[in-house]
């Protein structure tokens, strides 16, 4: 407490009479003079040396100033070009001498017991690089409070007793000096303070600096409060002062370096405060996190629940700090979760530990709130979490390490051991990033920003710790991402880690409370067999440590190095010791980073210093071999540029290097990174960087050097190639707004470093980059139509950017502030600006040249919060919202006329609330029904009417402090709001009860949020740059709704017939998913049904954007699409005939054979719904092909003799997957069949070789093989020609039809053969449900039974000929077969379904042991039958969803699901169980695997022994089982929708297919496998074209798709990765071709219109729209002669649309030239037979002549025709039986192939005009495509692909 005369405040240089030098003293060159600033007299001090000039008060050192004021304020402003220093001297209370000093001339924080040393560091806005702490010419006045008491009980852990002496040295202006125990603020004035009731001191008008009439006080003087905002209590060190945001004045906690900067900021040059953080900061909250499964800590995403609870009490200095560390900072393992949370509203847990709570109630005090008093928790909602982080577009941690400026970020990657990913920290997030696929890997839960990494040789365990004190440090698990460790460092800051090789040890430096550098070493190796890093040793040194290193060959040796010293390390017996080493004459040199030799017979320890030079230290001997100094690249007196050499002379601050075997990596602060030979002889290689480097590191080949830079570029040089790659670039300051391309998934961010930088959002690489030196952006916003985005400028400025020109457009100055809002309206007419002063412009920027239309004044809120939703407008253009005129109303205006329709007054909504709640932020919500949402002050969002301005909601308590950013996706299902650190994601459509989960990743306030384009990802930007993934499912709600309405379009459309689930994390909800003992196996993807996701297989993946590999596809309980039309259509189809009366116990029925051996009754065939996009087992088959046309056409289909045929079917691709049983094989013979449409392929497993056996007329539903593999049944659906299904016998041995017999019913469901082949078994589903059985003797129908309700399944007890028995609707019936003479009659007994079984329905069956029976049921049980009992006597719960598949061998059961669960049970102890009858327990059932696959198990066929099989899925796949090995392997895998276009590389290696269900598959030629596939979710990819042989190597070979959502991706087939994406079009891709030289993509969509994208920059050069209104269904490009046809260019292409008309382009790309040659117009076909299939118009270039051009589909004739393009006439015809869908000309004969949608495919000679028909397709031709060489011939029916190999070529 100051004394009475000390108060309020105490002048000084008055009190101890400064001007008459009694009491105080001066030295050197000191005088008074008059600053023109201040208007009055002050000293300056000034001299070269410090210690000679300087003034001190009191005169004498045995003297005491006395002054006992809290705080000292120092007037002055330092004097360039030289240092300034000030001492103070303070007692403390226990009589101790600190002295404190301040100086400029420091370089880094020191501290001891008796004296502190804080740097104030001056930057310009030019840094100047011959003295880096040299104040700016430019230097302000400044204000220097310093709290005394704060700033010895944070550094010391003293209490402040008095101020003892002062001295002020050279070079600085000083006005005076005052004490006082009040904190001023010095921006306001003691009138102002009163006029507008603020909370704050004024400064008295003694110490107050003059500020002119109407100007700021922060545009001409800087204060600096340190430690930061100390009134508050030590652990607000970070809270802002009254200064202005953008000049950046608060102080900032820095872990690990101390000191005051001057910076240039916004405007001017602005001291910056940089202080050593506390030991200990006040408490303010904990958080306990409950476990939950998760199958990959640390890496994916999982939202768990959160309680807030307080650890201190209010204060928050009732507890030690070392008390509370270790009650909050816990390590993290399967249980519980505690982390410390310092000054923050919400607790910065991990993104994988953040749960959702509730804050507290508007009416809960902050006190009750603080102590966590009233906490409930809020209620969530599914998914649970919604949000998994994908991406991170940012670079940089917390840094102490040296560089020439400071520097904020740590800028440190390190390669893994395979040289393949870099792992580098993204602030709090840890980022492993594949160097090759781009794919990002996340090690997620530190809180704070990260300061060091290590990695341990093996790549086992990575450490890392963050900046806050006190260090936290973690280990993780490398290859899981899993948190093996959590503890705290006894290091105050942790500046740098490094790991034995081994990964035993592992040592870390830093320094602790009071300044000291501290090393340290933890053994580690128990970490990864479940134990703790123990502490070894901790040792403090005086020696300075910049870079520390343990020795790869010797983990017991270290080394170091520092300002002045190498030093080598030992750990021995438990203790660290260390030995300086002599560096003679370089002793006094800064080093700053180390190296060891590689070679293990080396002893040499490579270090650099700042001053240019490399020493090579023998460690050995401790001893310098050479040393050697890097000097600049030019010399003065030439311009050209020079080896870099090493010698005397000045040199180049090297700040990192790094060694391998045989060369030497050095980064240095001149921007280069060198490449250098061990003796250092010459340069081998040299990459030039934006900025200077911070560090470098060499791969464990040495073929790639990583650099990082202290601009934010992350990137590696690649030595074979001598090519750089950039890996990723970042701001490097606060990122302050963003804005998404709807169009074009771009991104657009400003940010505190003066840019504006766009990114792409597919590859979240860097596109363009914009710099304002002077004035730093503050807002951005896109043009939704054109290819421009604005900015505007903490100046006033409003600059129109071009991204095609990369230049700005037009720039306006309407504001007379800083722009505080930007939007435009989404129709692209209006943009709107507003600014601080209060203004508010309007903007026409529907011309390229955008122009201001109206500039109205005091209407935006002048003091409204900084906020990216200040001026927000509707989603139909048509309103316009702000916060104005003041901070207490919303205004609504007209966007045209700028009318005000509405202004509502926030203060006056809550009429019970004694504050006045103001507005913060605004959001329109979707329209209708038209709202606006508020956020306030009161931590609430208000929702108004737009038309009364009523108000309609309020969600309360959104987050304890204001939410400056909010966002609500377009279907209004979410919302998204942002608070400090915080993301909270509401269930908007909640009405009661609100739901929320919270997210926090970022280690800084988020600044803005907002959601992707395609609404499927959220974008937050603070820190850095997230972009999350939503895991919600897409949704659709009826019209009416909010999701319904017109003005909310789905986020996402799924392609045609199709519906999809997103993928999200599995077991999120923590329920067990077994009641069984299941072991762990690892499952291929499980896929929902019909989702358009990849089959997991072999092959390669690559993902893009909403793309993922299926590795990572999981169905989510409790969200899996409910199959409520399935459910409809089996009520349907399920018919019971009355004639046949009720079912009884036993029907009791004999029945002897038809007398005419066929069945009599013929049921009339009813209308079927469609089939469910799901089909159980019990599902009738339903072909999926087109009925053959063959029959109507008689003679117009020629088919050849099979010696003449031109093409010869070589392979299928495909499986149908909508089949029952269609797979058989027998191990022993290698027999292996399978159907695809209404083929049998017969494929050898071992070589790939493929037989066909065709003749079925439809689709075939099931198979099955003789038990002597000597004959193969099938059976497929009826035809045109007869109602009956069909049945072909085929001879194994040789492929033929034996014998063909036809089915009563259409659709023929099962076949079985009875034990001894004697008999067939068929079983019929559509008309009457008839079961046949059939004598394989003579292929008579010996008995047939008209079943009274559809029957799923039948088998034949292998243990007894004459039984056999069917499952169905709530019983099983047993039949047993008896025999007299050719006499056979059937006798039945039906037994009902037990009521404890809760079956509705049994759908499959297989016999076990003599005499058990395995049933299925709908409901996932499994129920053994005694069959001589007739009884049901255990059912256990095999399945969550439907049985469809059970096969038992011996004393193991396979059952298939369709959830896609395939699981192999052991049953040994099933025939004691029936012993025991009703008394048996399920418990006895083991299951001992479990597989997952890609869809619901339709086919199924095993090995005897169970160990071996094959499964097939209604994907449409073929999976080898292993059990063995717990595998599944891809047999076959075909697509699972429509073939839409099928492409070839120019080698013929490799051809691509793209679907109707997203995926662009990549195959092989020669073996047609799979070898890569790209997949694209919800969307259906309906076009591709492969790039020409002129684009480059074959290595560089791209492939283009179309997608139904407009977008157009290119993809690496090289890398397997998405390299380009773009949106040139709004509706579908329909065709797509690259220009003959590969440099430009052609696309045509749905709407007619042709767009022409350039693919080196992705940007669209021009729309054609001549051919508007149809769509196109053919582009095709190809090559001519510049001036051929009479027009220039050397690029032929033509477009065929959908109205019959085709236009030919000549064209000349690279030089911008497109001319129209031809223009072909015919008249519409009449329709086709078949309605709602149109014939599309198909045209091609002819190869053998460049002149003709081929046309089918066009005019009223079914023909071909001929168009010479010289004569501009038809030259030939040729005619057709039927319209033409699909054609193909080979380029190696001259042949063309015709599709047509009779499912046959035609072969036109056009030199012969012979004609050849080919059967054997499913469905329509709509594709045939030749190969380049013409060999080969693909055709697609649907989602089969057949290649067809052509002969005679």
């Amino acid at each position: 407490m100051a004394r009475a005369w000390q108060h309020p405040f105490l002048s000084v240089f008055r009190h101890f009479k400064v001007d008459e030098w009694k009491r105080s003293a001066k030295e050197g060159d000191v005088a008074t003079v008059m600053d023109k600033t201040l208007k009055c007299t002050v000293y300056r001090v000034r001299g070269s040396v410090s210690a000679s000039n300087y003034i001190q008060l009191p005169r004498t050192g045995t003297q005491s100033l006395g002054l006992t004021g809290r705080y000292l304020y120092v007037l002055f402003r330092p004097l360039p070009p030289r240092h300034f220093v000030i001492h103070l001297d303070v007692f403390t209370e226990d009589s101790q001498v600190i002295r404190v000093s301040f100086s400029s001339l420091f370089k880094e924080f020191k501290s001891t017991a008796t004296w502190l040393q804080f740097p104030f560091i001056c930057e310009a806005g030019t840094p100047r690089k011959d003295a880096a702490g040299v104040p700016p010419t430019g230097a302000r006045w400044t204000c220097l409070q310093l709290d005394l008491h704060d700033l010895l009980l944070v550094y010391l852990n003293r209490r402040y007793g008095h101020l003892k002496s002062i001295r002020l040295c050279a070079s600085l202006l000083v006005r005076n000096l005052y004490t006082s125990d009040l904190c001023f603020d010095p921006a306001v004035t003691a009138p102002e303070a009163r006029r507008a009731k603020l909370p704050v001191t004024p400064m008295p008008r003694e110490m107050a600096f003059p500020v002119p009439k109407g100007q700021s006080w922060h545009d001409r003087y800087v204060h600096i409060r340190f430690p930061s905002d100390s009134s508050k209590g030590v652990s607000t060190l970070g809270q802002k002062n009254g200064s202005l945001p953008e000049a950046g004045l608060s102080a900032l906690c820095s872990t690990g370096s101390a000191a005051l900067s001057s910076t240039a900021a916004f405007l001017g040059h602005v001291p910056r405060l940089l202080p050593h953080s506390a030991p200990f900061n006040k408490p303010t909250q904990s958080c306990r996190v409950p476990s939950a499964p998760r199958p990959l800590p640390e890496i994916s995403m999982s939202c768990e629940r959160l309680e807030v609870s307080s650890v201190g009490g209010p204060s928050g200095r009732g507890q030690e700090p070392s008390a509370w560390a270790e009650a909050t900072d816990k390590c993290v393992n399967s249980t519980n979760v505690h982390v410390s949370a310092h000054e923050l509203a919400v607790v910065p847990v991990a993104p994988e530990d953040v749960a959702p709570h509730e804050p507290p109630c508007r009416e809960q005090s902050g006190q009750q709130a603080a102590l966590g008093k009233n906490r409930f928790q809020q209620r969530s909602f599914l998914p649970d979490p919604i949000l998994r982080l994908k991406g991170v577009i940012g670079f940089g941690g917390h840094s102490t390490r040296w560089v020439r400026r400071p520097m904020r970020l740590l800028a440190c990657a390190l390669w893994t051991k395979d040289g393949a990913a870099v792992v580098y920290p993204c602030h709090a997030v840890i980022v492993m990033l594949h160097v090759d696929t781009r794919q990002q890997r996340f090690f997620l839960g530190h809180t704070d920003k990260v300061s060091a990494l290590a990695l341990d040789g093996s790549n086992s365990l990575l450490a890392s710790a963050q900046a806050r004190a006190p260090s936290m440090l973690r280990l993780w698990d490398f290859q899981t991402g899993a948190c093996l460790s959590l503890f705290r460092s006894p290091v105050h800051v942790v500046c740098s880690l490094s790991f034995s090789d081994s990964g035993a040890l592992l040592c870390g430096t830093g320094k602790d409370r009071h300044g000291r550098t501290v090393v340290v070493a933890w053994d580690t190796a128990q970490v990864g067999r479940g134990g703790e890093a123990v502490l070894l040793t901790k040792v403090h040194t005086d020696a300075d440590i910049q870079a520390f290193k343990v020795a790869f060959f010797d983990e017991t040796r270290m080394a170091s190095c520092g300002r002045g010293g190498v030093r080598l390390w030992r750990l021995r017996r438990g203790g660290l010791r260390s030995c300086a080493v002599d560096l003679g004459e370089h002793h006094a040199l800064e080093f700053t980073d180390l190296a060891f030799g590689q070679d293990l017979d080396s002893c040499t320890l490579y270090v650099c210093g700042r001053s240019g030079h490399i020493l090579e230290i023998d460690h050995q001997h401790m001893a310098v071999r050479r040393a050697r100094r890097l000097l600049p690249t030019q010399t003065p007196s030439g311009p050209l540029p020079k080896r870099q050499t090493f010698s005397s002379g000045p040199g180049i601050a090297i700040s990192s290097l790094s060694v391998s075997q045989v060369t030497c990596a050095v980064g240095s602060e001149d921007g280069y990174l060198r490449l250098w030979p061990l003796d250092f002889s010459s340069v081998l290689l040299e990459a030039e960087h934006e900025g200077p480097i911070s560090s470098v590191c060499v791969s464990p080949d040495g073929l790639r050097v990583l650099s990082t830079t202290s601009s934010g570029h992350l990137g590696f040089l690649d030595v074979p190639s001598r090519e750089y790659s950039v890996l990723m670039r970042s701001h490097t300051a606060l990122v302050l707004a963003l804005a998404t391309k709807c169009r074009q998934e771009h991104l657009a961010t400003v940010s505190q470093d003066h840019t504006v930088r766009v990114w792409d959002l597919v590859t979240l690489q860097q596109l363009y980059d914009f710099t304002s030196p002077k004035e730093a952006p503050r807002a951005v916003a896109f043009h939704p139509t054109q290819p421009t985005f604005f900015c505007g400028f903490s100046g006033g400025a409003v600059c129109s950017f071009s991204l095609e020109a990369t230049e700005v457009l037009v720039e306006h100055r309407c504001h007379r502030g800083a722009v505080t809002g930007l939007a435009t309206s989404p129709d692209g007419s209006f943009l709107f600006s507003s600014c601080s002063r209060g203004s508010l412009a309007q903007y026409d920027c529907a011309a390229t040249q955008c122009r201001v239309l109206r500039v109205a004044a005091n209407v935006v809120c002048q003091d409204a919060h900084m906020s990216p939703n200040a001026l927000v407008v509707s989603g139909d253009s048509r309103l316009l919202a702000f916060v104005g005129p003041s901070k207490y109303t919303v205004t609504i205006m007209d966007t045209a006329s700028l009318d005000e329709l509405l202004r509502v007054d926030i203060s006056a909504l809550d009429g019970t609330s004694s504050r006045l709640d103001s507005a913060v932020a605004v959001c329109f919500g979707p329209a209708p029904p038209g709202h606006l949402l508020v956020s306030t002050s009161s931590n609430t969002v208000v929702v108004l009417d737009t038309t009364s301005g009523r108000m309609v909601r309020e969600l309360s308590g959104v987050h304890p402090t204001a939410c400056p950013s909010l966002a609500l996706s377009r279907d209004g299902r979410f919302l998204l709001t942002a608070a400090d650190r915080a993301i909270k994601v509401w269930d908007y459509l909640m009405q009661a009860n609100l739901g929320c989960q919270v997210y926090i990743g970022h280690s800084e306030p988020v600044q803005a949020v907002a959601f992707s384009p395609n609404q499927q990802q959220l974008l937050s930007v603070g820190d850095a740059i997230f972009l999350w993934d939503i895991l919600a499912p897409n949704e659709r709600l009826p019209p009416g709704s909010v999701r319904g309405s017109p003005g909310a379009p789905p986020a996402c459309e799924a392609g045609p017939g199709m519906r999809q689930l997103e993928d999200t994390v599995s077991g999120a909800d923590g329920l067990p998913r077994w009641q069984v003992p299941v072991p762990s196996q690892a499952s291929p993807p499980r896929l929902g049904p019909c989702a358009g996701l990849p089959e997991g297989g072999d092959g390669a993946f690559s993902v893009s954007d909403d793309e993922g590999p299926s590795e990572e596809s999981h169905g989510p309980k409790g969200l899996r699409q409910a199959s409520g039309s399935a459910l409809l259509v089996k009520e349907a189809d399920r018919v019971v005939d009355a004639a046949c009366g009720a079912a009884g116990d036993s029907w009791g029925l004999s029945m002897p054979p038809h007398p005419c051996g066929q069945p009599s009754a013929q049921s009339p065939r009813r209308a079927r719904a469609q089939p469910a996009a799901h089909p159980d087992s019990c599902e009738p088959f339903m072909s999926q092909g087109k009925a053959s046309s063959l029959a109507k056409v008689g003679q117009s289909v020629s088919s050849p003799p099979a010696s003449s045929e031109r093409l010869h079917l070589k392979a299928v691709v495909g499986y149908s997957g909508n089949g029952r049983a269609n797979v058989v094989w027998r191990p022993d013979t290698g027999f292996f069949a399978y159907t695809c449409g209404r083929l049998v392929v017969v494929e050898d497993l071992h070589s790939g070789a493929q037989q066909h056996w065709l003749g079925h007329p439809e689709e075939i539903s099931t198979l099955a093989l003789s038990h002597d593999a000597q004959v193969l049944a099938s059976a497929s659906g009826h035809s045109s020609t007869a109602s009956c299904g069909q049945i072909r016998l085929w001879e194994v041995p040789g492929g033929s039809c034996r014998q063909l017999i036809s089915h009563r019913d259409p659709t023929v469901r099962a076949l079985a053969f009875s034990p001894d082949d004697r008999l067939l078994i068929t079983l019929g589903y559509d008309g009457d449900c008839t079961l046949a059985l059939w004598s394989m003797s003579t292929y008579e129908l010996l008995s047939s039974t008209r079943l009274p309700e559809p029957v799923h399944g039948v088998a034949f007890n292998p243990w007894h000929a004459g039984e056999l028995a069917c499952v169905g609707q709530g019983a099983i019936t047993l039949w047993l077969l008896q025999q007299r003479g050719a006499d056979v009659s059937l006798q039945v007994h039906r037994e009902r379904i037990p009521e404890e079984v809760r079956a509705g329905k049994l759908t499959s069956l297989c016999y076990g042991a003599m005499p058990l029976l395995y049933c299925g049921s709908d409901t996932g049980q499994v129920c053994v039958w005694d069959t001589r009992a007739c009884r049901c006597f255990l059912a256990w719960e095999a399945d969550n969803s439907e049985i469809g598949v059970l096969l038992c061998s011996g004393v193991r059961l396979v059952s298939g699901s369709d959830s896609g669960r395939l699981r192999l049970w052991a049953v040994e102890a099933m025939l004691e169980l029936r012993r025991k009858g009703s008394g048996a327990r399920s418990s006895s059932v083991f299951m001992e695997r479990e597989l997952t696959l890609d869809g619901a198990i339709v086919s199924a066929v095993f090995h005897d022994s169970m160990d071996m099989g094959v499964a097939g899925s209604v994907a449409g796949t073929l999976w080898y089982i292993n059990w063995a090995e717990g595998t599944s392997t891809h047999l076959i895998s075909g697509h699972r929708s429509k073939v839409n276009e099928v492409a070839f590389s120019p080698s013929e290696s490799h051809c691509a297919t793209c679907s109707d269900d997203g995926s662009v598959r990549v195959w092989s030629l020669a073996s047609m496998e799979l070898v890569i596939q790209f997949q694209v979710l919800n969307q259906s990819c309906l076009c591709l074209a492969w790039s020409p042989p002129s684009c480059g190597r074959p290595e560089q070979q791209q492939v283009a798709a179309g997608y139904s959502d407009g977008t157009l991706r290119v993809f690496s087939i090289s890398r397997t990765a998405m390299e380009l994406k773009m949106r040139p079009h709004l509706a579908a891709l329909t065709a797509i071709a690259f220009s003959a030289d590969g440099q430009t993509i052609l696309s045509g969509d749905k709407d007619g219109l042709v767009a022409v994208s350039r693919l080196c920059t992705g940007m669209t050069l021009r729309v054609l729209s001549d051919q508007r209104g149809a769509p196109i269904s053919t582009i095709q490009s190809t090559s001519k002669e510049d001036g051929d046809f009479g027009v220039e260019g050397t690029d032929l292409w033509l477009a065929a649309s959908g109205d019959q008309r085709v236009s030919i382009w000549a064209s000349d790309w690279p030089q911008g030239h497109c001319e129209l040659m031809d223009w072909l117009s015919f008249p519409a076909p009449a329709l086709m037979e078949a309605p709602g299939c149109p014939v599309p118009s198909l045209a091609a270039f002819c190869p053998w002549d460049g002149a003709l051009l081929v046309c089918a589909g066009l005019g009223v004739h079914r023909e071909v025709i001929f168009y010479s393009l010289r004569h501009k006439q038809v030259v030939e015809k040729i005619p057709l039986p039927f319209f033409a869908v699909s054609l193909s000309l080979s380029p190696g004969a001259r042949l063309m192939a015709i599709g047509f949608a009779e499912c046959v495919l035609r072969l036109v000679d056009c030199t012969s005009g012979a004609v050849q028909d080919f059967a054997g397709h499913n469905d329509s031709v709509r594709l045939c495509r030749f190969t380049p060489a013409g060999r080969l011939l693909f055709t697609a029916a649907h989602r089969e692909i057949l290649v067809w190999e052509v002969t005679g070529c």
